[in-house]
């Protein structure tokens, strides 16, 4: 009688797995993690979970992790958020976080914010913004800066030759430029954990 597969249990130890080692298991680390005595229980499995969409084969054969192991979170659709409208809870996809709000993973990084100074840009003391810095800083731009050797987060202007950073607080002034500026980035995303 063939094995019965307990997916939840099989999908957290793999994603487990693949967190901390950054791959796949090979077919004997299958085995081990799994408690499959054979190769071919190994293989029925491999191939239950390509045709759930754990796994997916390349044009070479080669496994690779679909973004459920990648630590996606399912898609269950749209929310109202004004007036309540009646909604069902579909499952449309996973999706994961980084795919979504990082672009350019090589050149971008995190920061964690603290002041004041954007909070009317909605960015708030504790929270991350993912920084780009392979993305060239246009006006209106958010962008962490070195500003005559001081770091901030600020809103970029360029008028003419003239570049202004511009706090999202009342309670600040702009900063101009004295000796130098270096844009370390522009901020692509905000991060918030709510408790």
């Amino acid at each position: 009688m063939p094995r019965r597969i307990d997916f939840p249990a099989v999908i957290f130890k793999l994603r487990d797995f693949y967190s901390g080692r950054k791959r796949l298991p090979s077919f004997s680390e299958f085995q081990t993690l799994l408690g499959y005595s054979s190769k071919g229980g190994v293989s029925l499995l491999i191939s239950h979970l390509v045709k759930r969409g754990v796994l997916k084969q390349d044009a070479q054969g080669k496994l690779v992790p679909m973004p459920l192991l990648e630590g996606g979170l399912k898609f269950l659709g749209t929310v109202q958020a004004g007036f309540p409208s009646p909604a069902e809870e579909e499952l449309i996809d996973t999706l994961s976080l980084d795919e979504f709000l990082i672009q350019n993973p090589q050149a971008s990084y995190l920061v964690k914010v603290t002041g004041d100074s954007m909070i009317d840009a909605g960015i708030m003391p504790g929270d991350l913004v993912i920084v780009d810095r392979g993305r060239p800083a246009r006006h209106g731009d958010i962008v962490i800066a070195e500003v005559d050797g001081q770091w901030t987060m600020k809103y970029y202007e360029k008028q003419g030759a003239k570049v202004l950073l511009r706090p999202a607080n009342k309670k600040y002034p702009p900063i101009e430029p004295k000796a130098e500026l270096v844009i370390g980035g522009v901020v692509v995303a905000n991060v918030r954990k709510y408790k």
